[in-house]
């Protein structure tokens, strides 16, 4: 009889789980053991936040690499962030004090002499993020082999947060990339609390690979989950001894807790906490609020996560998406969620993080609008936050749906960034060498040889790569400035912002420096500008009392179809959700009742107000593009559009000239006929640099990546059909 998982971990391993007291192996971590140890494929682990995914990934190949110890580096684990990396680095030290099997963690905040330990004798584990695994294979190219080639495992964490983005094709560019220096292909081990398709995940994890992904059936179980939604408007209401309900509400809901508040943009977590810490000081409660977000300096967001910790105290931390990965920030009272997550993956993300050790999660939605003056038009009388919570939560409940996450077909800008890397890591290369070296790269299979030789003489006519008299290609004098500053090895977009500061110590960072004199909030407290260098990019400043605010340029995320389709279930059937506190009830049933008498279950097409027209589509973010671009495209000389406005993915306002809402209705119900193509809704000549790199692409390659990638004309398509 085969031995049990437990009994075939390495003895330091056992005695590490007897002495924390654990009582049993975890299902994920007994199944990820019997894959790991009897077969040779790659694995993926699909089982909720806090199920014990990374100790059910390390402890098996712990214990393969104790018992045959690789002559180089063993394992490589690939996180998105450097917190996570240092809080499994202090997990991994902690179970291997009694092995003989370093542990090594590189990025940016790592010292060099520390990371010169690991290149004169590279052995163990290689915790890294993308971007600093980019910098060893450019900097470190000659010395790959010595590094890396008895390379045995690659464990990939949070791999939804990879999937469906440049950063993630360039995760599948380096391994592929590295597979050449390395005697036999790793094993690799994808990690994530968030997948709904495990097919599409499987395909990602083993791309440039011939061996097959398992991934474990790991039942854990039907989780209790408390949920509750409230609902308020907010007025302008200028007496300063006034406490504005909605604050107050989420004051009572955290009140002497540990307890995490999610919102979607800075602004808000900065918002939230400083109208919580006024709150606290007015009933004379002590200041146990922090915020944590990418503009916090990194000490700031450490001493947030040190609170979290804690188990003796009470602690609120407001957060954007920093603390919705796995940090290990100790067991949760409570989540808040500031407005709709833009996601089911995000929602559950972000529930995972309380319930932990058994007992039940607990996330309490808060949706907010404006006070009504009466004179809102009908869209803007709809509250899209709280149709779109409901929405997001039914859909799990019901049917455990996530968005299936999309692969990136034409990613030019990491094209680019790939090509100058390799070029930059090798010295000199032939054009076809090149090009071979390139293209083999499992991203870029949509990218033809044509495509790539009309980029490659774009970079040499703008000098980012110049040829030689012996027609080989190195990298040329305009390029040499992009590759050899330290920013060129992450593929997104790095904002240059003014770093604030109080007696010379950093808060955080700004994007726009404010006058001296001015207020704004940051790190959750008041601070009035006394100085700004502009040469330095150092705004200095003194703490206020008070309330401010600032705000920074934000991204938006995609919206998935489905969820607009559910909200619009929730807006016309009858059902009365359990989880809806009294304010929200309401406001549920008053928005019921005015999209029946507007008549919205019957029509997507109402008019408004004078000659304006409301288009309530109900489709995702990258359809509801796709329609406004044909009504530009198509429709705007046609029907005499004056404006086309309104708030995406949501509705979309017309004005028309001499036209009415039905001939725009008969419009839009013709577009199957037309056989509109997503390469007719991009100009010839539109400024489509939406990435790091666009603006090293020739134009006509980003009209196409935009409309492979941005558009989408069939399921626009599909959806008009059912008007």
């Amino acid at each position: 009889m085969s031995k049990q998982p437990f009994d075939r971990l390495a003895p330091f391993i056992q005695e590490y789980i007897y002495t924390h007291d654990w009582t049993e192996l975890r299902h994920v971590q007994i199944e990820a053991s019997r894959v790991i140890f009897d077969t040779d494929v790659h694995l993926l682990l699909a089982a909720g936040t806090a199920s014990g995914k990374t100790e059910a990934a390390f402890l098996p190949v712990l214990t393969l690499l104790h018992q045959n110890p690789s002559t180089t580096i063993g394992a490589l684990y690939i996180s998105p962030i450097k917190a996570l990396i240092n809080d499994q680095f202090e997990r991994l030290n902690d179970i291997l004090k009694e092995a003989d099997i370093p542990v090594w963690h590189w990025h940016g905040d790592v010292s060099s002499s520390r990371k010169e330990l690991l290149i004169r004798d590279p052995k163990g584990v290689l915790q890294i993020t993308p971007e600093s695994l980019e910098s060893l294979l450019i900097n470190k190219n000659k010395e790959l082999v010595r590094l890396f080639g008895d390379l045995r495992f690659i464990i990939i964490d949070e791999i939804h947060a990879f999937m469906g983005s440049e950063r993630g094709c360039q995760i599948l560019c380096q391994l592929a990339r590295l597979s050449t220096f390395v005697k036999k292909t790793p094993r690799r081990i994808g990690l994530s609390a968030t997948l709904g398709d495990y097919s599409i995940a499987e395909d990602w994890l083993r791309s440039g690979t011939e061996t097959p992904v398992i991934t474990p059936d790991i039942d854990g179980g039907q989780r209790k989950v408390n949920l509750a939604l409230e609902h308020f408007y907010i007025s302008d209401n200028a007496d300063e001894s006034f406490i504005n309900p909605y604050y107050k509400h989420i004051f009572e809901n955290t009140k002497s807790r540990k307890c995490l508040i999610f919102a979607n943009n800075r602004s808000d977590t900065e918002s939230v906490i400083a109208n919580l810490r006024q709150i606290a000081e007015s009933e004379g409660l002590p200041d146990i609020y922090h915020v944590h977000h990418g503009s916090i300096s990194a000490s700031l967001r450490e001493a947030a996560e040190d609170a979290m910790r804690d188990k003796k105290t009470a602690s609120v931390t407001a957060a954007t998406v920093t603390l919705e990965l796995g940090i290990d920030i100790g067991q949760l009272q409570r989540v808040i969620q500031l407005e709709a997550p833009l996601s089911v993956s995000s929602f559950l993300q972000r529930l995972g993080r309380s319930g932990r050790r058994g007992s039940a999660a607990d996330m309490r939605f808060v949706c907010a609008e404006d006070e009504p003056s009466g004179e809102e038009s009908l869209p803007k009388q709809i509250p899209w936050q709280l149709l779109q919570s409901i929405a997001i939560i039914q859909l799990y409940l019901e049917e455990r749906w996530i968005e299936p996450i999309q692969p990136v077909k034409y990613p030019l800008s990491l094209l680019y960034h790939q090509t100058m890397s390799i070029l930059m890591a090798m010295g000199e290369l032939s054009p076809a060498a090149l090009a071979q070296q390139v293209l083999s790269l499992p991203p870029f299979a949509a990218i033809s040889k044509d495509d790539f030789r009309q980029l490659l003489h774009h970079l040499i006519e703008i000098e980012h790569i110049q040829q030689t008299e012996q027609g080989e290609l190195i990298i040329g004098m305009a390029g040499e400035k992009i590759v050899k500053n330290f920013h060129f090895y992450a593929v997104f977009s790095d904002t240059i912002e003014y770093v604030v500061r109080d007696d010379s110590m950093a808060i955080g960072s700004i994007v726009m420096a404010p006058p001296v004199g001015n207020l704004f909030a940051l790190a959750g407290r008041t601070w009035e500008v006394i100085d700004v260098c502009l040469k330095s990019r150092n705004v200095f400043v003194k703490q206020v009392k008070g309330q401010s605010s600032i705000s920074w340029y934000g991204g938006s995320s995609n919206i998935h179809t489905k969820v607009l389709q559910r909200m619009r279930q929730v807006l016309f059937e009858d059902t009365q959700y359990i989880y809806l506190k009294n304010n929200a009830k309401k406001r549920l049933n008053t928005v019921r009742e005015l999209a029946k008498s507007a008549g919205l279950q019957r029509n997507n097409i109402v008019s408004i107000e004078g000659n304006t027209c409301c288009i309530f589509p109900w489709m995702g973010t990258v359809t509801y593009r796709t329609l406004e671009r044909f009504l530009n495209f198509f429709c705007r000389e046609s029907l005499d559009i004056k404006r086309i406005g309104g708030k995406a993915p949501y509705y979309l306002t017309v004005k028309l000239g001499k036209s009415q809402s039905q001939e725009l209705c008969d419009e839009i119900l013709s577009f199957g006929n037309q056989r509109i193509s997503s390469h007719d809704l991009v100009a010839a000549e539109e400024p489509l640099k939406l990435q790091k790199y666009d603006e090293f692409i020739p134009q006509n390659l980003l009209s196409k990546a935009f409309a492979m990638d941005c558009l989408n004309v069939e399921e626009l398509e599909n959806i008009i059909s059912t008007w």
